[in-house]
């Protein structure tokens, strides 16, 4: 790749976020699919076996399933999934935020999985003559699963570059007091929406392995960092539980399970409850259907009343001051 050497040099920032299919269709989903759980980031069994349960099971059959399930939450306006649009805002309005006059400072956004690609967004970014850019993954709590394999596809990307532009990569942040007060004052705007108080509002984070944390990852410490720092801040105590969303397969996952605990609740008396994601930096699949819809399913076939899924911090005035912050920081010394 060449990049005119004429041009005052700029500083690029790219979002990142986990992916989505262009469309609901079969081969949309599966396309979406395999590029997902080919990561060896993600799936750590044994190779041969893998590509074995996923050509023969997992690839015939779930794209089906999961594209009916994206159906239901599809932005059908605009043809995409909420997770696009919303990432795409938070580009948009940090660009606005932080671009400045002098266009020192370009924003642009990616997704690890689908589009657009990392590669392809390293590239624009680098034609526009950025010679430093900040790689922010968007997820406040570090795993390999994520962070690291967002990491290794920007690396990728910059070995086909004859000209890498110098990176950064953002660190997890799970209890950086400005992600911390976000959270808290999206709860407590979420909280005065209601029309009943929760007995219990949970805090469910995307699961992972426990074969994973046993290895190092530090993702189960990071959450649990979060959701301490959020109960001493917002003084809910252990009205705040922390639980494990979307496992897949036989393996064990880190628990509580998020489905399981709602299904104790309702059978133990719990009437009223609330659950937040406060590892997601914008709705998705996860949140908005198997978080709002499926859960609130099992908690009212199981007894409960009110449930209530209180929206990820997304491009609001809390995620943005989140994403400013963040940014703002890692580009010390980079920009004006």
């Amino acid at each position: 790749m060449n990049a005119a050497t004429t041009k005052p040099q700029k500083t690029g920032l790219l979002l990142v976020n986990l992916g989505t299919p262009d469309g609901t269709g079969y081969w949309a989903v599966r396309r979406y699919l395999k590029e997902f759980l080919t990561d060896r980031r993600v799936i750590e069994i044994n190779p041969v076996l893998w590509w074995f349960i996923l050509n023969g099971l997992v690839l015939t059959f779930r794209p089906g399933r999961s594209g009916k399930t994206y159906q239901e939450i599809w932005n059908q306006e605009l043809d995409e999934s909420p997770l696009r649009t919303i990432t795409r805002s938070q580009a948009d309005k940090l660009r606005t935020d932080m671009a400045g006059a002098d266009g020192h400072l370009i924003v642009d956004w990616a997704m690890r999985y689908g589009n657009p690609s990392i590669a392809s967004r390293l590239e624009n970014l680098q034609r526009q003559s950025c010679s430093r850019v900040l790689i922010y993954p968007l997820y406040p709590q570090y795993s390999a699963s994520t962070t690291a394999s967002v990491n290794d596809k920007v690396f990728d990307a910059l070995k086909a570059m004859r000209w890498q532009p110098a990176i950064r990569t953002v660190p997890a942040y799970p209890d950086d007091p400005v992600y911390i007060e976000a959270l808290a004052n999206s709860l407590s705007t979420s909280l005065g929406t209601l029309d009943f108080e929760p007995e219990m509002i949970l805090a469910s984070f995307h699961g992972l392995p426990q074969s994973y944390v046993a290895k190092g990852d530090p993702y189960q410490r990071h959450c649990a960092e979060t959701t301490e720092a959020l109960r001493k801040k917002t003084g809910l105590g252990d009205k705040l539980r922390i639980t494990f969303q979307s496992r897949f397969g036989r393996e064990e996952w880190l628990q509580p399970y998020t489905d399981k605990t709602i299904e104790e609740l309702a059978r133990a008396g719990t009437k009223n409850l609330a659950i937040i994601a406060p590892g997601f930096a914008a709705d998705c699949l996860e949140t908005l259907h198997e978080l709002a819809i499926e859960n609130a399913e099992i908690f009212k076939a199981c007894g409960g009343e009110n449930f209530a899924f209180l929206p990820c911090l997304n491009d609001g005035p809390d995620g943005m001051a989140v994403i400013r912050h963040i940014a703002a920081r890692e580009l010390s010394g980079w920009i004006p």
